[in-house]
């Protein structure tokens, strides 16, 4: 080997130590601590104040302009002690634990049909020339129950039972009804709706010999306005945000201590759950990113800055506490992540804020019950959804 081949050899050998170096120290850095995003000037004159969900009106607390005063100084956990129902912060880790843990722990509600409502639907009697068998009423099922942005139900009277409930094969139907719903949240029944309604009947009756009978029209989209002004002034999602202090998270570490307290991945990406009590419950939270960065192929590679954690209200029964544990997983998550609450203007929320969301929250839970629409109903769940 000549001097040529031995110089060549070492420079070689220095190059593939260089690659191997590097290699392990980008190992370690993605493996470290999160990242710090690059300052830009919009952050550097408004530190801390990120864009943020909105949070209902009527479920807003008192603006309070921030301020590193004594009482409440934004970079320290929210001090969630004073909130009723809470558990003092020296048991932190058992608290955070236990409190989302415990609507999973309670016995599980069995799976409810959802029923024909009078009280949220417009209903239509379809009265056959003679009974019908649950096979003949399937046969001829439509196949879309919905009238434009509005679902409907169809139910038969069971001979034996003399029950309404959904057409079954092997059974028999002395009379059958649909009922539309008069309202959700893209709005109330209108008219073109309505009419949609009474033709996929009509279409369905046919076969059947069955005589529809059908709610007058200008009756029925005056109920349902009535009740979608209920709606709207009775419903509420209430939403807490979330943001690094630090940097930014990568989505394999939110995925991990969501886990630790219940969530689990939801139907869309960018969205874990908190599962309610029942197979058909709707979730108690919702914790809500980037839905591009869960979509990366490697979450320990894709990165996020801020989350919202949402509490849909009418959905989820008062007797479960889902206020309670909305506030001990933002809790859980603010301390494990690192992160600053906010409200949806960028303020932070302390222990007074969530006082005074829970007494809106408790005159709202009352005001839904007075209309007979309780949180976590069928009719309530049905009507804001």
């Amino acid at each position: 080997m000549n001097s040529l081949q031995v110089w060549l050899a070492i420079v070689g050998g220095l190059v593939l130590a260089a690659v191997v170096g590097h290699g392990a120290w980008q190992t370690r850095r993605v493996g470290g601590k999160p990242r710090l995003p690059k300052p830009s000037a919009a952050d550097a004159a408004t530190p801390g104040v990120p864009d943020v969900a909105t949070v209902p009106v009527a479920m807003q607390p008192v603006h309070q302009e921030p301020s590193f005063d004594s009482d409440h100084v934004p970079t320290e956990p929210i001090p969630l002690e004073d909130v009723p129902g809470a558990v003092p912060a020296e048991a932190i880790e058992q608290r955070l634990v236990a409190v989302p843990a415990a609507l999973n722990v309670l016995a599980r509600r069995p799976v409810v049909v959802p029923r024909i409502d009078a009280l949220i639907d417009a209903v239509a009697r379809l009265v056959p020339e003679q009974s019908l068998s649950g096979e003949t009423v399937l046969a001829h099922w439509p196949p879309s129950r919905r009238a434009g942005g509005k679902p409907f139900l169809i139910e038969g009277c069971n001979r034996q039972t003399q029950e309404w409930e959904t057409p079954a094969a092997g059974q028999s139907y002395s009379e059958l009804r649909a009922g539309l719903q008069l309202a959700n949240r893209l709005g109330a029944v209108n008219e073109i709706e309505y009419s949609e309604f009474v033709q996929i009947i009509q279409r369905f009756a046919e076969p059947l010999s069955a005589e529809a009978e059908f709610p007058d029209m200008l009756d029925v989209v005056a109920r349902a306005r009535a009740l979608d002004r209920v709606a709207v002034h009775h419903d509420a999602q209430l939403a807490m945000r979330l943001t690094a202090r630090q940097g930014e998270w990568p989505v394999s570490w939110i995925q991990q201590h969501a886990a630790r307290h219940g969530f689990v991945s939801g139907p869309v990406p960018g969205r874990l759950i908190l599962p309610g009590r029942g197979d058909d419950a709707p979730p108690v939270l919702a914790l809500v990113f980037d839905a591009q960065a869960a979509l990366a192929e490697d979450p320990d590679r894709s990165w996020v800055s801020e989350m919202s954690l949402v509490f849909d209200v009418p959905q989820t029964p008062q007797a479960e506490q889902p206020f309670n544990a909305w506030c001990a997983s933002g809790q859980a998550l603010a301390i494990a992540l690192d992160a600053d609450v906010n409200d949806d203007e960028g303020r932070p929320l302390n222990a007074g804020a969530f006082a005074l969301i829970r007494e809106d929250l408790d005159g709202l839970y009352a005001k839904l019950a007075e209309f007979e629409l309780a949180a976590g109903s069928p009719a309530a769940r049905r009507l804001f959804s």
